[in-house]
């Protein structure tokens, strides 16, 4: 990963004196975003176990939750990328200026994920310590996992989904509003689109805790959505199909799970050795 990392820098460094910001900006993110998807499918191997994978201990949760963030999050903050260094640009910084100035923000963007998955966190160890067994696989979890698909395919259609994917749309708009000076102005340029962007995509993000936080598949898809009603031309127009999947699919869970194909049988004994005990 970090070889493909080393040649991606390079590459944009070049592209960066050449003038071609959005270009070298789009290299970097997809050779990161790429090394990141290849290292994380070598590491998971069989750790997906399905609905209620354990998020192990905070620091390893945290390392991992990063990673996934850079393999997730960043295909779909193309257009924000992108516009940051034109404007970088346009305001004359040097080709060092603006690789400062975007890890800034990105690391600013980050941050509101962090947080956003530090809450996760701390709500699944909640529930876990209080030992509330209804929510077991072979009991009321399909309901429970179902449901959060279906409050997810509900949000998808609310206007504070609507005004939050507009916001994540139009990058000139929030740059030309929120625009500070500076590595600080940066960071808190970062972290602001960061809320919007969570406020965007919480409850998909959601969903990959309901169906298996290491689910290779399921990571795939929920980046794939994102990415294109963020990204894609029209994209705001996808919000309902997204919706009509999303509760459609959390009914499946609800009423039948096992004949799911995109859903992991946490129950199978060759899941993980502590369901063979």
């Amino acid at each position: 990963m970090m070889k493909t990392v080393i040649s991606a820098s390079r590459a944009v460094a070049s592209v960066l004196g050449r003038g071609q910001q959005g270009l070298g900006w789009t290299i970097v993110v997809v050779a990161l975003s790429l090394a990141t998807w290849f290292e994380m499918l070598a590491v998971m191997g069989d750790m997906d176990e399905g609905p209620g994978t354990p998020l192990h201990d905070l620091p390893t949760y945290l390392t991992g939750w990063v990673v996934m963030l850079t393999a997730m999050m960043l295909p779909s903050e193309l257009n924000y990328i992108t516009a940051f260094a034109g404007m970088l640009k346009s305001r004359g910084s040097n080709p060092i200026t603006q690789t400062q100035r975007m890890t800034c923000f990105i690391a600013g963007y980050g941050v509101a994920w962090v947080s956003y998955g530090l809450a996760a966190y701390l709500l699944d160890s909640a529930i876990r310590s209080f030992g509330l067994e209804f929510l077991a696989w072979n009991r009321m979890g399909p309901y429970w996992a179902g449901a959060v698909l279906i409050v997810a395919g509900a949000f998808q259609l609310s206007s504070l989904k609507n005004v939050c994917l507009t916001g994540c749309r139009s990058p000139f708009s929030f740059f030309a509003r929120y625009w500070r000076g500076g590595n600080v102005g940066a960071v808190l340029m970062g972290a602001r689109h960061g809320m919007v962007c969570v406020g965007c995509c919480w409850a998909l993000m959601a969903v990959m805790f309901a169906v298996g936080v290491m689910s290779p598949t399921w990571m795939a898809l929920l980046t794939l959505l994102m990415f294109a009603e963020k990204v894609l031309p029209n994209g705001q127009k996808l919000a309902t199909p997204i919706a009509v999947f999303l509760v459609v699919t959390g009914m499946w869970i609800a009423i039948s799970p096992d004949t799911l194909p995109l859903l992991k049988n946490p129950l199978l004994p060759s899941m993980s050795v502590s369901h063979v005990h």
